[in-house]
């Protein structure tokens, strides 16, 4: 390990699959140690994991990180938004958390938006439509499905609210977070009490909210942990509002991250409220606000398709006329839960590097549908996007990107932007600094530019005909089909 020039901090990524964890120089940004380790998830109908294997697998990460961890003065957790944990009196799962990407609560989120007023009214008292995606369309689901295990339930976290809580010892949530639940009004920034009435949620059993820039506690003592009893802990926050500080966001830049989901997302200073419900009016983790836009498939999707087809994820070819509309788990964006893939305008001259671009282009469509919708009117819609995440270093999906935006892109060298972000603000926590003020100054934005070229508009509006005219199949329900 290199000497550091400052305090040593911890960033934690709780992410789907995985959790990975960073220990930073708090001086200069640099990574002096990291690890990561697996956790499952459900197939099926649903999608479900184990909280106690986020745990297992954040100390089993730190552990990687050897004596590093040790010197660390603060810790932050980022984790994947959404999220309904349940625990009993002794705090543990009363079952396992149900996911952003688990969609069986599709019926219950129309009939939310139905009964507490309608898209506008949602839009303008928590900042979104509810979907399927959000905690309270999942409460509701286990309120109807599960009433034993809502019974059972002494309290209700979101994934980062767990690891935190594990680690302090006390129940507490950011803005950031929060705003994804569906029961955290924007307007105010509060519990929205006539939403947790609705669906009979008890507001004593959720966490305290914790400003931006405050200590949500310390690390007490655990024989599983390499932190010292005293470690100071931030707040964390949810995964997208993690990377938007990790890249140091200021208003206006676009953000387009490809991962196990896809996000488009920029920094404002002005409250979203989309009674469209495309755009998710989030809470930034500084006093801010992150409209954004997600989708269920791309990355894992696209692999998916390669892996059928049997080729390379980069195996591409062009000059396809094919549609492919990826939603092998439904979709957020557009609003399709109950969708399947679609495969339209297969010939017998197609190939598999064609019906893979067709895949590409597909994802890339659904973001870039939503891109104008989470920048601010003033944006400058010629400025490089931002190209992060999994996918964000594949050759297929930076061209798909340029193809079908018309812009240029740019490709942070800094991997893992959640982790960086959570380490900024454990950072933040210890030096008093804005969060995104520290990751400006380690300069994580950093990277090549690719030059625009000039934007399909064939393969666009293809796609979109194409989107429209299946509406009907792609709407239906599966005990339809």
């Amino acid at each position: 390990m290199s000497a550091a020039e400052g305090p040593l901090v911890v960033g934690v990524d709780t992410s789907t699959q995985s959790t990975k964890a960073l220990v930073v120089d708090a001086a200069t940004g640099e990574v002096v140690a990291s690890g990561q380790a697996p956790h499952t998830v459900s197939s099926g109908a649903g999608r479900e994991s184990d909280p106690r294997q986020w745990w297992d697998a954040l100390c089993e990460a730190l552990h990687q990180c050897g004596d590093a961890a040790r010197e660390a003065a603060a810790v932050s957790v980022g984790g994947q938004q959404h999220g309904l944990v349940t625990l009993d009196a002794q705090g543990d799962p009363v079952r396992p958390a149900l996911l952003w990407n688990d969609v069986r609560s599709a019926p219950q989120a129309r009939r939310l938006v139905e009964e507490l007023g309608g898209p506008k009214a949602w839009a303008e008292r928590t900042g979104s439509v509810p979907g399927p995606s959000f905690t309270v369309t999942k409460w509701a689901w286990l309120a109807k499905h599960e009433p034993d295990s809502v019974r059972a339930t002494a309290a209700v976290r979101l994934p980062h609210d767990y690891l935190t809580e594990r680690l302090t010892g006390l129940g507490t949530t950011d803005r950031g977070d929060a705003s994804g639940t569906g029961w955290w009004a924007s307007g105010t920034e509060a519990y929205d009490e006539e939403v947790l009435r609705h669906v009979g949620l008890d507001p004593a059993l959720l966490p305290r909210v914790v400003r931006p820039g405050e200590v949500a506690g310390t690390v007490r003592g655990s024989g599983d942990l390499p932190f010292s009893k005293g470690t100071l802990v931030a707040p964390g926050t949810g995964d997208n509002a993690a990377a938007a500080l990790g890249l140091g966001l200021l208003p206006g830049t676009a953000v387009l991250s490809l991962g196990t989901s896809g996000t488009v997302y920029a920094v404002s200073t002005r409250r979203p409220a989309d009674p469209t419900g495309t755009v998710a009016g989030f809470a930034d983790a500084r006093g801010d606000w992150l409209p954004l836009a997600c989708t269920l498939n791309c990355t894992l999707a696209v692999d998916r398709v390669a892996a059928l087809l049997g080729i390379d994820r980069e195996a591409v070819e062009p000059g396809t006329s094919v549609t492919l509309l990826p939603y092998l788990d439904g979709e957020r964006t557009p609003d399709l839960p109950h969708a399947s893939g679609l495969l339209h305008g297969l010939r017998h001259d197609t190939t598999r590097g064609q019906l893979l671009q067709a895949a590409y282009d597909g994802a890339v469509h659904s973001l870039l549908g939503a891109l104008d919708l989470v920048l601010d009117e003033d944006a400058d819609r010629s400025a490089p996007l931002l190209l992060i995440g999994g996918g964000a270093r594949g050759t297929a999906w930076q061209e798909t990107v340029r193809r079908l935006s018309g812009r240029p892109v740019q490709v942070p060298e800094a991997k893992e932007l959640v982790a960086l972000g959570a380490a900024a603000q454990a950072a933040g926590v210890l030096t008093g600094e804005d969060p995104a003020a520290v990751a400006r100054r380690w300069d994580t934005a950093r990277g090549p530019v690719l030059d625009a070229v000039e934007r399909d508009e064939a393969a666009l509006a293809r796609i979109a005909g194409v989107l429209s005219d299946a509406a009907p199949l792609l709407e239906r329900e599966a005990d339809q089909r």
